[in-house]
């Protein structure tokens, strides 16, 4: 401390003295202060607002002590701000979403959780009217089964969203429910982790969502989201039960088109009760008898009137209430159904189809290969493999749009072999 005490006399003196002072310092083995460096104009801002949100979050009922542990140390997230203000460079269509986010590992994998959790799910069932079968299908696809929960802090991914940019009401709005989330005591600030947008635990939940429906279903006092997959599955199902789910009743249902069928009749204009549509000619694709035929539905043609059709019912809305993407909400439905084991892959126009796993990890390693980041070589075809897609396709001169073809295996395959392993 004195030490410390010196130099500021000896800079107050003069630069010659101050370097005097630095060079007996370094004489009894202490370091040299070096200059603060300046702060960037996002870490300005950034610490500007938490500094005046304080008084907000104070108001609200949060805790001081809280409110500065909660921040102690954070700056902005620079790829939160990155995902925040990138405009996604590409959006992927309904039939390649679905034929990567319904995976035969996916049905696998779904099918041994359906198992091992079937006493409580069906406990779930009869308690909040959803079926197995869909929470199910949001847990695959939200978190892969509660294997990528995400692990950023979330103080810190919702405080760099309300600072500034398009989405500020959003993460204050969010950063205050969760800030009264810790100060409810059901995580801790180091354990409260999750998205880079803030959503958290096996089902993905935001902040004001878990407060609304969040719920204790293994009985132990605290809503655990975060490391309880019951916890978590019963909060969806509570979720979709004030969303407008109906018990009893299904999503929709996969559909044959009659020969010579208008399709100017698809489409949420176009309603009518599903006896309507079956004296229209529809009909349930594997057979059977459509339940409730009075209910209304609409017609849904995802990939036009050559690909698959589906009948969409009141509770595939309620659905698209957990996600409001159209491509979520009937991926959701389409891998229900396989889980209970009701359907096959689909088949999509123009070619689009599945690779298997092996060769989608043989995929990752040769983008790998090629210098592209595209972290663990798990299989998952996630945003990164997607971006590398996209880079190679167009370097290629290929159609860009980061699906996972065949060909584009192959191509890697044939670069490797010419010996041409990085990108220009």
């Amino acid at each position: 401390m004195k030490r410390r005490t010196t130099v500021k006399c000896f800079r107050r003196r003069g630069p010659v003295l101050a370097l005097l002072a630095s060079a007996i310092m370094a004489a009894f083995g202490a370091p040299s202060p070096s200059p603060a460096q300046p702060l960037t104009s996002d870490q300005a801002a950034y610490r500007s607002f938490v500094r005046e949100f304080r008084s907000v979050a104070l108001r609200r009922g949060i805790p001081e002590a809280l409110y500065d542990r909660a921040f102690r140390g954070l700056t902005p997230d620079p790829e939160v701000i990155e995902k925040n203000n990138r405009q996604p460079e590409f959006v992927l269509p309904a039939s390649q979403y679905v034929t990567l986010v319904v995976s035969d590992t996916r049905v696998n994998d779904g099918r041994a959780k359906l198992s091992e959790l079937a006493a409580d799910l069906k406990r779930m069932e009869r308690r909040y009217g959803v079926e197995r079968y869909v929470l199910a299908a949001i847990w695959g696809l939200e978190t892969l089964y509660g294997k990528l929960r995400g692990k950023r802090n979330v103080i810190r991914s919702l405080s760099t969203l309300a600072y500034k940019g398009r989405r500020a009401k959003f993460g204050r709005n969010q950063l205050l429910a969760a800030l009264d989330i810790l100060k409810a005591g059901d995580i801790t600030v180091e354990r409260m982790t999750g998205s880079w947008a803030g959503a958290m635990g096996h089902t993905q939940f935001i902040p004001t969502s878990y407060k609304a429906y969040a719920v204790d279903f293994t009985g132990d006092g605290r809503r655990d989201i975060w490391d309880n997959p019951r916890d978590a599955l019963a909060s969806a199902a509570n979720y979709l039960r004030g969303n407008g789910w109906v018990p009893g009743r299904p999503w929709g249902h996969r559909v044959v088109l009659p020969e010579g069928f208008d399709a100017g009749l698809a489409g949420k204009k176009s309603g009518r009760t599903i006896g309507q549509w079956q004296k229209l000619g529809l009909r349930r694709a594997g057979g059977g008898a459509f339940p409730l035929p009075e209910e209304r539905a609409f017609l849904d043609l995802p990939a036009g009137i050559q690909g698959p059709a589906f009948l969409l019912r009141a509770n595939f809305r309620a659905i698209m209430r957990y996600n409001p993407a159209h491509k979520y909400a009937l991926a959701v439905g389409h891998l229900s159904d396989r889980l209970r084991g009701e359907e096959p892959a689909l088949t999509w126009p123009n070619g689009i189809g599945p690779i298997a796993e092996p060769e989608r990890k043989e995929l990752q390693r040769l983008l790998a290969a090629r210098g592209y980041d595209i972290g663990e070589i798990d299989g998952i075809i996630g945003p990164r493999t997607r971006a590398a897609i996209r880079d190679y396709q167009a370097k290629r001169g290929l159609r860009v749009d980061g699906f996972p073809r065949q060909e584009i295996l192959e191509l890697l395959r044939s670069d490797t072999r010419a010996g041409d392993a990085r990108p220009e």
